[in-house]
C-alpha cells in the first residue's frame, strides 16, 4: 500500500464537517469498497456532521440510500444530497416548464416533460440518449430554449470497467446548438453551498472526499473546501499530479482517509 501524499492545500488541523461521494468512494456498482463500510461506522462514531453528496441521475434518491443500506452503510434520507434533487428544486424555484432527457427511472421523481417547454433538463439518460430524443432537445435549443443540466461527468466506474457518463451528450449538444449548459450538480459551487449551509459549517472546516478530480476536487476547491482524492472509482494514474487541480490529500481508499482524519481529530 503506497502512503497518502500529501499535496500543496493544507487540510484543516480539525475539520468540524465532512462531505463524502458516493460512487468510486463507498462502492462500485452493488458493492462496497475494501473497509469502507466499517470505516464510515468509526467516522460516523466520532461526531463528526457528513454530507453525501452525488451526480448519480439514472436512479431516484430513494433507491440509492436502499442500495447503500443493503450494502451496509449506515446512511439514511436526510444526509443524502443529489444531482437530481438540485435541479427539481431549481426548476421549482425558477418557475420553469422543461421538457426533460433523463432516465425513465428518475421520471416520477423529477417530474413530467411540459408539453410548452421553456427549457431543455438533461439527465443520464444511459441507453436513452437515442438520436430522436437527442434531436428533440437540440430542437428545442435551437429556438432559443436554455440547456440545464444535472451534471456533465466524463466517465464513472462499473463493476466491468469505466462507462461513458452524460458530460460527452452534453458537450455534443452545447456544440451543435451552440448554448452553454448550467451545471447544478458537481462541480457547480451551489451544489457544495447547500451542503455546507444545511450543516452550518464554513468552507475551509470543511472537507471533501472524491475519486474525480475536476468535478468533486476541483468544485470543492473553487467553492472553498479542501478536496481529498482516494485513488479507487474512476481515479486514474496521474490525477495525483495534476498541475492544475491539487487535492489537499491523496489516499489509497476511504478507509485511509478516515485514518487520517481521526487521528488529526
Amino acid at each position: 500500500m503506497s502512503l497518502p501524499t500529501p499535496l500543496s492545500t493544507p487540510l484543516p488541523t480539525s475539520p468540524k464537517a465532512v462531505l463524502i461521494d458516493l460512487a468510486g468512494v463507498l462502492h462500485t456498482g452493488d458493492q462496497a469498497l475494501p473497509g469502507a463500510v466499517d470505516a464510515l461506522r468509526r467516522l460516523r462514531d466520532s461526531g463528526l456532521p457528513l454530507r453525501f453528496l452525488t451526480n448519480t441521475t439514472r436512479s431516484p434518491s430513494s433507491t440509492i440510500i436502499a442500495k447503500l443500506q443493503a450494502m451496509g452503510f449506515d446512511i439514511h434520507g436526510g444526509e443524502v444530497q443529489t444531482a437530481v434533487l438540485a435541479t427539481k428544486k431549481l426548476v421549482q424555484m425558477r418557475g420553469l416548464k422543461p421538457h426533460y432527457l433523463v432516465h425513465p427511472d428518475i421520471a416520477e421523481e423529477i417530474g413530467p416533460s411540459s408539453p410548452t417547454p421553456d427549457a431543455v433538463v438533461l439527465g443520464d439518460a444511459g441507453p436513452y440518449f437515442s438520436y430522436d430524443a437527442l434531436n428533440t432537445a437540440f430542437r428545442l435549443l435551437m429556438q432559443g430554449l436554455p440547456l440545464v443540466v444535472m451534471a456533465r461527468n466524463r466517465y464513472f466506474m462499473e463493476a466491468d470497467g469505466l462507462s461513458l457518463d452524460m458530460g460527452a451528450y452534453v458537450a455534443g449538444l452545447e456544440y451543435s446548438a451552440g448554448v452553454k449548459a448550467e451545471v447544478v450538480g458537481k462541480p457547480a459551487q451551489p451544489f457544495f453551498a447547500t451542503a455546507l449551509a444545511d450543516l452550518g459549517v464554513a468552507a475551509e472546516d470543511a472537507v471533501l472526499i472524491g475519486d474525480d478530480l475536476m468535478d468533486d476536487i476541483g468544485g470543492a476547491h473553487a467553492a472553498g473546501i479542501p478536496g481529498i482524492l482516494v485513488r479507487t472509482g474512476k481515479f486514474r494514474p496521474g490525477d495525483d499530479t495534476h498541475l492544475d487541480i491539487r487535492p489537499a490529500l491523496v489516499a489509497d481508499d476511504f478507509a485511509a482517509v478516515v485514518d487520517i482524519l481521526l487521528a488529526q481529530s
